[in-house]
């Protein structure tokens, strides 16, 4: 037996049954965080239904609220207990008592809007029809049973059950049309107007500072000045308007205690009955929340609405990061393995490059907001938009400073990748295209790089997956926690580089830290979260695809 065991180790075969442990493992964690995360995340857009609770408080009174119930746990007793828990709710001889999250709403009139009721004060929980969720624009959900519905300002009045929950749904759709169009009008024509109008004013200024004040170039601007303040005030006339039609119903509804609650219509973003769902309602509105998560833009301190602005960013700033680092880090690797003497300088540089690769993201960062932010973004507006400053315009953080600063923290990892793969070429093809007449050039182009393909591609997958999901660099350099206006519009140049963006990351830590609301940012945060890990495997999915297309492609050609 012993020496059955010693020649077993001998083999090898344990260390491979080690490893095949390790590898299941770790898939397995990876596997179960990511179904931790997605069930966390959906759940935020499930439709759960709203509860009519009676609870006892630590006075002896009873108080009625509508909610939807978010977190079951269990706490032991001494804790309860040591919290301030009241000794009445705890039954004799039992060890943990259960409480419930559950989400009341009504912010404004009723705070706070999340809360924890201990089962044992639960008096009593019914699930009544026609209840209605109202989610807002501010102030998050809204919770009661319709009791009033004030159409053009007293016009009409609605209290039919039926007939109101018809003519709800028919107003809040028409006041999300009218806010469609207020936004088309305040970020298409007012905002390019708007856009114009500083344009001119920084050119005027600057015709003042070279003393031009007086000429035709000088006049000429004024004229276009005063026709854009015509063409603003025309628009400003038509916004007012759609406000006046916005503004011109009202929803009240009564809570559970038997108050009621006064909300606009052009407050309301969505209203739906929850108890009344079938199953089928349920799927829709969840895919129809994720739609909105996917579209719309951030609200309420980031802990409502969607992240679209987040999305964007982060694509914008990887797809500008990837457009510089790549060529970069193709031709430091080229040079370091085809041109370059191979020496001890060559030797110094690879030992740099590997080093880089390894120092702290926040260095980087701190490198960016001096070399990039403050020296050369500085000395550009010195040099082309003086009539600006001191507001500065290239000179604070922005998309490009932040594409640049993760083009070189990640362009270590292109050149490691490449110089791989153009080690891996047999010296054999360069002889044989060298033999038969082409230039250096032309076999670097036709026969090394192509086959080095997959190589570069990896490097760049590599780099591309650790970009998206840096966040510590991005805080200093161009990242906000909600950016006014996205860097790419309809105003000339159109991609506007100077611009501060939003970034999946840096939205996951500020509504997960830095959030007024921690239980409404808390499935918010699994869901971004969700969101970015998808965004990355797509990306690094769709790449590895198309290595493995090339690799396909040379491997008869290395063979």
């Amino acid at each position: 037996m012993r020496n059955f065991i010693r020649n077993w180790f001998a083999s090898g075969e344990p260390w491979i049954w080690m490893n095949a442990a390790a590898v299941g493992i770790s898939i397995t964690a990876v596997v179960g965080i990511l179904g931790l995360i997605a069930v966390k995340g959906f759940a935020h857009f499930w439709p759960s239904e709203v509860a009519n609770i009676e609870y006892r408080l630590d006075s002896g009174e009873t108080r009625l609220v509508f909610g939807e119930m978010v977190q079951r746990e269990s706490l032991p007793v001494d804790q309860f207990l040591e919290s301030g828990g009241d000794p009445t709710l705890v039954d004799e001889g039992t060890e943990t008592i259960e409480r419930w999250l559950v989400k009341t709403g009504n912010r404004k009139q009723n705070p706070p809007d999340f809360r924890w009721l201990m089962v044992n004060s639960i008096v009593s929980l019914t699930e009544p029809d026609g209840i209605v969720a109202l989610e807002r624009i501010e102030w998050g959900n809204a919770y009661g049973i319709p009791h009033r519905l004030v159409l053009n300002q007293g016009e009409e009045t609605i209290t039919d059950p039926a007939v109101l929950q018809a003519r709800l749904a028919e107003r809040v759709e028409r006041a999300n049309g009218l806010r469609v169009q207020i936004d088309t009008l305040e970020n298409g024509s007012l905002d390019r107007i708007n856009y114009e109008l500083e344009r001119i004013r920084l050119g005027l200024r600057g015709l003042a500072l070279r003393g031009e004040q007086d000429g035709e170039r000088a006049r000429e601007l004024q004229a276009q000045a005063s026709q854009l303040q015509a063409e603003y005030a025309i628009d400003e006339a038509k916004l007012r308007a759609l406000y006046s039609e916005l503004h011109q119903d009202e929803l009240t509804i009564r809570t559970a205690d038997g108050g009621e609650i006064d909300v606009p219509v052009a407050d309301i973003l969505h209203a739906w009955y929850p108890n009344d769902y079938s199953i089928l309602d349920r799927v829709a509105h969840f895919v129809s929340g994720i739609g909105r998560f996917l579209t719309e833009d951030p609200r309420e301190a980031n802990t409502e609405g969607g992240i679209f602005p987040a999305i964007f960013g982060t694509m914008l700033m990887v797809l500008l990061m990837s457009v510089i680092v790549t060529p970069f880090g193709v031709i430091a690797a080229v040079y370091l393995r085809e041109y370059a003497r191979q020496g001890v300088f060559v030797r110094i540089i690879r030992i740099a490059v590997n080093n880089l690769a390894g120092v702290p993201s926040i260095v980087y960062g701190v490198f960016g907001l001096g070399f990039f932010v403050y020296f050369l973004g500085g000395n550009i507006d010195q040099l082309f938009y003086a009539e600006a400053l001191p507001a500065p315009t290239f000179g604070t953080p922005g998309l490009v400073w932040a594409s640049l600063t993760l083009a070189l923290l990640t362009v270590p990892v292109v050149i490691v990748s490449t110089e791989e793969g153009l080690t891996r070429i047999p010296r054999s093809l360069r002889e044989g295209s060298l033999a038969l007449g082409a230039t250096k050039s032309e076999t670097l182009f036709k026969i090394i790089l192509p086959m080095a393909s997959p190589a570069i591609l990896t490097g760049v997958i590599l780099a591309v997956a650790r970009a998206a999901g840096e966040v510590a660099p991005l805080m200093l350099i161009g990242v906000v926690k909600l950016a006014p206006t996205l860097p790419l519009d309809g105003n000339f140049p159109y991609l506007h580089l100077d611009r501060k963006f939003m970034h999946l990351g840096f939205h996951i830590y500020d509504v997960g830290f830095q959030s007024p609301n921690v239980e409404a940012a808390r499935p918010l945060v699994y869901a971004t979260a969700l969101l970015l890990v998808t965004i990355i495997v797509a990306l690094n999915l769709t790449a590895i695809t198309l290595r493995g297309r090339l690799e396909r492609r040379y491997r008869g050609v290395e063979s």
